[in-house]
């Protein structure tokens, strides 16, 4: 990657950063601190083009690439070796220049402010493509600005199920979500399963224990889990030492 952003630099190809500031040698990770190894910033600025170190309490958790206010790169992989090789991501690669553009909207207000809190709150509108030769509308939404509206549309759209809800998450800690799940097995209309995270998820449970207005999830999701048959994946547990977790975003 770095050698064909040097490619591109060489002809004239402007190119900026923005990435997740490095957190303290021990980060509160209950409280959402990055556990990422130091040296991600001196990795970063080293490259020679403009950066931002965003901060915030918890995490810049971005991941896309803007490409000439044309196409977007996007998903959940970080942009590590571990990343596309080790773990279980999702990309999508998109032609669009509206879609870009709130991208690239998003972006700026990051750069600008080199803090992600209030930033995000961008009115999006659907975007008509093609996919498959076929018609299709995309519409993209930023948190954390957008975050109760993002919430509140997923748990909409699981509401609305005819057939079938797949769920395939590191984490189910939304507690829109978890109800909404909880209905849809209750009334028995919809088939239910995926996958998750059990080792990060157990951390979770832990982590609500401690918060008495969330201790209610601990028991509906279990049940949801048992009622569905999720399936539980084991990972390696995060930890102050993990050199895999960065979370990037990037800008061309």
């Amino acid at each position: 990657m770095a050698a064909a952003l040097r490619e591109r630099a060489d002809i004239g190809v402007d190119i900026r950063f923005c990435y997740d500031a490095d957190k303290p040698p021990q980060p509160n990770v209950a409280a959402g601190q990055d556990p990422a190894p130091s040296g991600t910033g001196a990795f970063v600025q080293s490259l020679g083009y403009p950066w931002r170190r965003i901060a915030g309490m918890k995490l810049m958790h971005s991941k896309f690439v803007v490409r000439d206010r044309q196409a977007i790169w996007a998903g959940s992989a970080n942009m590590t070796d571990d990343a596309f090789t080790l773990m279980e991501n999702n990309i999508v690669e998109i032609d669009s220049p509206p879609l870009a553009s709130y991208y690239a909207e998003d972006f700026e207000e990051l750069w600008e402010k080199q803090n992600f809190e209030n930033t995000g709150e961008i009115r999006t509108e659907p975007v008509p493509l093609t996919f498959s030769n076929q018609s299709a509308t995309v519409r993209v939404m930023f948190s954390p600005g957008c975050g109760l509206e993002i919430d509140t549309e997923i748990a909409r759209r699981v509401r609305l199920a005819q057939r079938r809800v797949r769920v395939c998450s590191l984490l189910i800690n939304s507690g829109t979500l978890i109800g909404e799940l909880g209905n849809l097995l209750r009334h028995g209309r919809v088939a239910v399963d995926g996958i998750y995270d059990r080792t990060q998820m157990e951390q979770g449970y832990v982590q609500w224990q401690e918060v008495p207005q969330n201790r209610w999830k601990i028991g509906a999701l279990r049940e949801i889990i048992a009622r569905a048959g999720l399936v539980g994946k084991n990972s390696t547990p995060i930890r102050s030492s993990a050199t895999t977790i960065t979370c990037t975003t990037r800008y061309l």
